[in-house]
C-alpha cells in the first residue's frame, strides 16, 4: 500500500500533470484535495493528444482509475459540466468519478464578487483568476458555504443561497454599483446542474479510508504549489487553501500518518503567474528563452508565465515544510543550448546573506539572487530514458539541484510526451 502526495514544490505549473499521469497507471485511486478550476494540468498522450485537467484529478484518463474530488475543493458545477463534456467528446471513461458530499460549491456570486473587487484592488491586485475560488473559501472559512450535499436538499439550498445574497447583494450594489443576483435563479440554474452529477456524490473519507485498509494506492494531487500555499506561501499573493502535505490529510479526509510518500515537482527553472515577489525573475534575453522554449502559458488564464532561473532556496524550504521525500524534476529538455546555467544557492537581503527564506515578507522582497553557474549542454535529451543517458553536464545540473534542495531526485522530464520520462527510484515498487 502506498499513499502519495504529489506537491508543486515553486509557484504552481511545476507539471504535476505529467507526474500524475506517469504514476496514475498503477495506482487505484487519484484524488484531488483542494483548490478549484482555478488551475490547469496539461497531460500529453502518445498519440499527440493533449488534454487540460483543471478540476477533475488527472487520473480520468487512466482506465479502471477511480478518481476523487475531495472534501477540501471547491467545485463550480458549471465547470465540472463543461469539463466532464469535453472528455466525455474525446471518448475518455469518466464513469469512476466521485464527488465529496462535503466539498464546498463556488456559486454565481463568489465568480461576480471576485472579478469585481480584484478590478478593484488595482494596482494592489493579487492576481486573482476571477473564477470565485477565494470568495467561496471565504464563505466556507465564515459558515456560511453551500455544500455539494446541499444539491441533494433544494430546500436547504434555496435557504442558504438567499441568506448569501442579503449580504452579496448588497455588496455588489452598493460598493460595486453591480445587479443584484435573483437568489430564484441562481438555486434553479445549480439544481439543473447538479442533477447532472448527483449520481457521483459520496462519502469519500469512507471510500479512501477502506480502500487504503484493502492495501490499495493511492496517489493525491493539489493544484497550485508550496509559495501559493495561504499559510506557507508568499503572502498575501497565495492562493485560498493549502495545497501543501498537510492539506492533503485535510482535503481528503485521512489520517496523515497513512502518507507514505511526499513528492514534490519541481520545474528545471522557476515560474510564476500573476503578482508577488519572485527574486529569480529575467527580464533579459534568457527569460523570452525559457518562456519560448518551455512553452509557458498559463493553462487556465493563457496569461503568459513569469520565468527565472532556478531557485534552491524554494526547494529547499518546500523539501522542509511538505515532508518531501522525493523530487521529480521537470522540463530539463528546456535547459538544452544554453552555454552556462545559472542556480540560485542564496539571497543577498540588504547586504546579508540569507541561505533560507526570508523571516518577512519585506525581506523577501528585497531579497536578490546569489548565483552559482554551472556549465550548460547543447545535445537533445528528449529521447534519454535514463540517468546515464543524459550529457555528463546535464546530469551534474540535476546532482546539484538534488544537493541544494534537500532531497534525492526520482524522475526527470526530458519533453511534455507521457513517454518523455527517467525513473530513477520507482516509488510504487
Amino acid at each position: 500500500m502506498t499513499v502519495m502526495v504529489l506537491i508543486g514544490a515553486q509557484w504552481g505549473d511545476e507539471g504535476k500533470g505529467k507526474a500524475t499521469d506517469l504514476y496514475g497507471e498503477r495506482v487505484q485511486w487519484v484524488v484531488r484535495y483542494q483548490g478549484g478550476n482555478n488551475a490547469g494540468h496539461t497531460v500529453v498522450l502518445p498519440d499527440g493528444q493533449k488534454f487540460a485537467i483543471r478540476l477533475i484529478p488527472s487520473g480520468i484518463l487512466t482506465p479502471g482509475v477511480t478518481n476523487v474530488i475531495g472534501n477540501g475543493v471547491v467545485v463550480n458545477p458549471g465547470a465540472l459540466l463543461d469539463e466532464l463534456g469535453e472528455l466525455e467528446k474525446r471518448d475518455v471513461d469518466t464513469s469512476r468519478l466521485v464527488i465529496s458530499a462535503d466539498a464546498h460549491l463556488v456559486m454565481p456570486y463568489h465568480v461576480a464578487i471576485d472579478k469585481v473587487s480584484e478590478r478593484y484592488l488595482g494596482k494592489a491586485k493579487i492576481g486573482t483568476t476571477g473564477r470565485g475560488i477565494g470568495p467561496a473559501y471565504q464563505d466556507k472559512v465564515a459558515r456560511i458555504g453551500v455544500r455539494v450535499q446541499d444539491l441533494l436538499d433544494p430546500s436547504i439550498l434555496r435557504q442558504k443561497v438567499e441568506a448569501a445574497l442579503d449580504l452579496k447583494n448588497q455588496i455588489l450594489v452598493k460598493i460595486y454599483n453591480r445587479k443584484a443576483l435573483d437568489p430564484a435563479k441562481i438555486v434553479d440554474e445549480v439544481l439543473e446542474q447538479g442533477e447532472a452529477f448527483k449520481h457521483r456524490i459520496a462519502d469519500t473519507r469512507l471510500l479512501l479510508d477502506q480502500a487504503i485498509s484493502r492495501g490499495e494506492h493511492v496517489l493525491m494531487e493539489g493544484s497550485q504549489g508550496t509559495l501559493l500555499d495561504v499559510d506557507h506561501g508568499t503572502y498575501p499573493f497565495v492562493t485560498s487553501s493549502n495545497p501543501t502535505s498537510g492539506g492533503a490529510a485535510v482535503g481528503a479526509g485521512i489520517g496523515a500518518p497513512r502518507i507514505t510518500t511526499v513528492m514534490g515537482i519541481l520545474k528545471a527553472y522557476t515560474t510564476r503567474v500573476g503578482s508577488g515577489p519572485f527574486p529569480t525573475e529575467l527580464f533579459d534575453e534568457n527569460g523570452e528563452y525559457l518562456r519560448k522554449q518551455g512553452g509557458e502559458v498559463g493553462v487556465n488564464t493563457g496569461r503568459d508565465r513569469r520565468c527565472g532561473w532556478f531557485d534552491a532556496v524554494i526547494g529547499r524550504y518546500a523539501a522542509r515544510v511538505n515532508g518531501i521525500t522525493d523530487y521529480f524534476l521537470t522540463k530539463l529538455d528546456v535547459l538544452s543550448s544554453l552555454e552556462r546555467v545559472p542556480i540560485c544557492v542564496a539571497y543577498d537581503v540588504d547586504g546579508t546573506r540569507v541561505d533560507e527564506m526570508p523571516l518577512t515578507q519585506t525581506g523577501f522582497h528585497h531579497a536578490k539572487p546569489i548565483y552559482e553557474e554551472l556549465p550548460g549542454w547543447f545535445e537533445d535529451i528528449s529521447h534519454c530514458r535514463s540517468f546515464d543517458e543524459l550529457p555528463a553536464n546535464a546530469q551534474a545540473y540535476v546532482r546539484r539541484v538534488e544537493e541544494l534542495s534537500g532531497s534525492r531526485v526520482s524522475a526527470i522530464g526530458v519533453g511534455p510526451g507521457r513517454d518523455q520520462t527517467i525513473v530513477i527510484n520507482d516509488l510504487l515498487s
